[in-house]
């Protein structure tokens, strides 16, 4: 990987999805995935450990959700960026996303179209 490289660390419970999430990726040459959390709990640690340029989280996870996890990261890493994923356009998700400190969202129905472009986004 180029030093230049965006690392990302994806956390999402449903695996297919996760998979799907890191197949998009591994398509563009200056996005490293460098972990994978199956639940909240795991994206903090792996966060912590790993130090990733942005973080995919998904809103709704067993153990700790999203949220809960995002103010957690950003509480000890301050320059974390987290890109929210969320199921739905509902506005209560996305001021609790934001109240987190998450540094954008994307709905899930969109990843294909809008996921590249916001990880570049934030990252920068």
């Amino acid at each position: 990987m180029p030093p230049s490289s965006i690392r990302v660390l994806i956390a999402d419970d449903h695996r297919l999805f996760a998979e799907a999430l890191e197949a998009i990726l591994a398509a563009e040459p200056e996005i490293e995935v460098v972990g994978r959390a199956r639940n909240g709990e795991e994206a903090v640690e792996q966060s912590l450990e790993l130090k990733p340029d942005v973080i995919l989280m998904d809103i709704a996870m067993p153990v700790v959700d999203g949220v809960e996890a995002t103010k957690r990261i950003r509480k000890k890493l301050k320059r974390a960026c987290v890109l929210m994923l969320t199921g739905s356009n509902a506005r209560a998700d996305i001021a609790r996303a934001n109240e987190a400190g998450a540094a954008g969202y994307v709905t899930k129905d969109r990843i294909a179209a809008q996921l590249i472009e916001a990880i570049r986004e934030v990252a920068a």
